[in-house]
């Protein structure tokens, strides 16, 4: 299998985007895999949630978009087994700073081809459709959209698919929507489950299983600096990752 690039995207916060990120990256890495996680929020909470301090840093992705730097002089192992692409506060300064420049939507496609050894690539994106969301999507083979099963969570996902659609027009043909995961799940509502029918049916996406449930052990696993695989080994949560992780991997393989 080539190297699969993956973008979590979902312009909408409080989603679970950061700790699918660090939970499905440690869980492919469980699996066997060899995994690079990109942190380009500027809150840099995918960073700091796998145990590093952004202000400790001094060089970031940051420097790895603007200023040329390569990525390998960035890249950090990190505890769970995955390597890490750090993000600081200054990449907040990166969306202004790509505005202006030619070619911005590939700026981390470029940096990610200096990239090698990795059988996974995830990309944290901002919950924006900002510079870095496009760069991301023009990088990536495809998008995983977490969506927290709740009424109002999925009116954004039409915006999402219209910047994919635009993404695929004029910066990356190949780029595939991989489907919904839905995230904050809880299946005693009737409510949740019906949500979850009416996104396939309306935007006609797949559903990526399992749905991953609300648990306070998500919460309490930044704190530590690790993801929930390591805090919470055998919960219901870490599981329902573990099980993803093997599903990507499948449509992966069927796709290439």
């Amino acid at each position: 299998m080539d190297t699969q690039t993956l973008a979590i995207a979902n312009q909408k916060g409080g989603v679970a985007k950061t700790t699918t990120v660090a939970s499905l990256g440690a869980a492919l890495a469980e699996q066997g895999s060899s995994v690079l996680i990109v942190d380009l929020d500027p809150q840099a909470c995918l960073t700091f949630s796998l145990g590093i301090d952004p202000e400790d840093l001094e060089l970031s992705v940051h420097h790895v978009l603007t200023k040329g730097v390569s990525p390998a002089e960035v890249v950090i192992e990190t505890e769970d087994g995955v390597d890490l692409l750090p993000a600081t506060i200054e990449l907040a300064r990166a969306e202004a700073d790509l505005l202006t420049r030619t070619g911005r939507e590939y700026v981390l496609r470029a940096a990610l081809e200096e990239v090698e050894g990795y059988d996974w690539v995830l990309l944290d994106c901002p919950p924006s459709l900002g510079v870095l969301t496009v760069a991301a999507l023009t990088a990536a083979d495809g998008v995983l959209i977490p969506l927290q099963c709740e009424t109002l969570s999925h009116r954004g996902v039409g915006q999402l698919l219209d910047t994919v659609h635009d993404v695929r027009r004029f910066t990356n043909r190949g780029l595939a929507v991989w489907g919904v995961l839905p995230t904050l799940y809880d299946g005693r509502t009737n409510h949740a489950r019906a949500v979850l029918e009416t996104i396939s049916e309306t935007y006609d996406l797949d559903v990526v299983e399992p749905p991953i449930p609300k648990s306070i052990r998500f919460a309490e696993a930044p704190a530590a600096g690790r993801s929930i695989l390591a805090t919470a080994r055998r919960t219901r949560g870490a599981d329902a990752y573990r099980e993803v992780a093997a599903n990507l991997t499948r449509i992966a393989e069927a796709k290439s």
